[in-house]
């Protein structure tokens, strides 16, 4: 069976819309602790985090009702980051965990994910079990399950949640080890907006907080990883040595440097390996990253005796072929970077913890560590769609495409595929030439617009 609710980073849409729906978030719940009580008996434990979406009560509600009435017990978090979820999921000894969030969609949006019991997110082979318990019939009682209130579960408010989090976050790099920074903390009024900023007071770093104050309606709202220039201008305002920018979940984080530059999330991936590099802890001497990723970031690793494997989109994928390989950095340029030694997941107050971390052991700015790559120009075309046929389907952007790859020839690249999450097309177009780079993504573009365009 071909999934039809899972999408590449669980199920995802518009709130109080199918598949986003409290029907089938009871259906999640009872179809996640069904797929568990097929794998072993006993009773079950499923911990449950959300970001601050509004809908996220909702959705709570539903799930919780389906897996206690599958006689599961449940663990509720309140708002705490994904990799939370991931890190509870594990250490609590609990069969699954779930996350309610959309990452860094607006708040209209939501999305269930799913972690096993080993903290890592589920495979495909495990979501098509799910799947299909969720879409068999109205998924009524099943008889060996009967027995009246002895199969009922509860739910349980988890008190130190936060807490259990703060000390695993920050064993990582050690006490007082962020004492002389300044660092600006947007926490995107999402998941992270008490926990983040918390972390990094703990460890001795003044901070400046930005967008911590939730109302469920303004999550990533001009703030956070989507609009770093909100903490770019705080940066230069405070005289800060760095910017740390969440999304939503906080499982990705983006940087401004003390000038509130951008760091591009490439350069963020080669800093962090060279420095496991040169201490003697990147495995295999190799950096997983995605298709996504900058030419010059593999130029730059290869100087270093570092080699670069790439996937496919998507931190599963990376993450995937890190437990694969025996890997111990992997990552997305979006800002998912995974320390395989410490998480299971892309976890960004883990990653901004990790970057201070080098710049303190080398006494040096974010700007200097990170000049450690040149980068070929690229151009980034994200567009609405009407339909998403395969690629290879739509005459006229085959020809585009041919075209572009005839210019390049070996001195660039070209990927064109769908969003993931999102009705759109995504178009990136590479070259060391900037001016080239812009009329061959237009000529993609255009193409796009002629056929499948909105």
């Amino acid at each position: 069976m071909s999934k039809r609710l899972f999408g590449t980073d669980g199920i995802r849409g518009v709130a109080n819309e199918y598949p986003i729906t409290p029907e089938v978030a009871l259906r999640v719940g009872r179809a996640v602790a069904r797929a568990i009580d097929a794998a072993k008996g006993g009773i079950h434990k499923v911990v449950i985090g959300k970001d601050t979406r509004v809908s996220g009560y909702m959705l709570e509600t539903a799930l919780t009702s389906g897996l206690v009435s599958e006689g599961a017990r449940v663990l509720l978090t309140g708002p705490i980051p994904t990799p939370a979820v991931a890190h509870l999921t594990k250490s609590m000894a609990c069969d699954a965990g779930i996350m309610l969030t959309a990452s860094h969609n607006p708040f209209q949006d939501n999305g269930i994910k799913i972690f096993g019991p080993d903290g890592y997110k589920l495979g495909d082979g495990l979501e098509t079990v799910v799947e299909e318990l969720i879409m068999v019939g109205e998924m009524g009682a099943k008889s060996e399950l009967e027995g009246g209130e002895s199969r009922i579960g509860k739910a349980f408010r988890v008190d130190d949640a936060v807490g259990r989090y703060i000390e695993f976050a920050k064993s990582a790099v050690g006490a007082g080890s962020l004492d002389g920074l300044k660092v600006v903390v947007d926490c995107a009024n999402g998941a992270g907006y008490f926990v983040g900023p918390l972390i990094f007071e703990e460890l001795g770093a003044e901070v400046i907080k930005l967008a911590t104050k939730p109302n469920g309606l303004n999550i990533n709202e001009g703030c956070g990883a989507l609009h770093p220039e909100l903490a770019a201008a705080a940066v230069k305002e405070h005289g800060a040595d760095i910017g740390i920018c969440f999304d939503g979940d906080a499982d990705r984080v983006i940087f401004v440097d003390a000038a509130g530059e951008v760091i591009s999330g490439d350069r963020v991936l080669c800093l962090c390996a060279k420095a496991l590099h040169e201490g003697g802890l990147l495995r295999g001497n190799t950096l997983v990253a995605t298709v996504m990723s900058n030419l010059g970031l593999r130029d730059s690793l290869a100087a270093d005796g570092i080699n670069l494997e790439t996937t496919g989109v998507g931190d599963r994928l990376v993450l995937e072929r890190m437990r694969e390989g025996g890997f111990a950095l992997g990552g997305e340029n979006s800002g998912h970077i995974i320390f395989a030694d410490h998480a299971t997941t892309g976890d960004g107050i883990m990653s901004a913890l990790k970057v201070l971390q080098v710049m303190k052991a080398k006494g040096a700015t974010l700007a200097e560590l990170a000049n450690c790559m040149t980068e070929y120009p690229q151009e980034l075309v994200n567009m609405p769609v009407k339909d998403q046929p395969p690629i290879e389907s739509v005459p006229a952007l085959q020809d585009a495409i041919a075209e572009v790859e005839q210019v390049f020839g070996d001195e660039g690249r070209i990927l064109v595929r769908y969003s993931g999450t999102e009705k759109k097309i995504r178009l990136l177009v590479e070259c060391k030439d900037a001016g080239v780079a812009r009329e061959q993504v237009e000529k993609l573009a255009g193409a796009v617009r002629e056929t499948i365009g909105v």
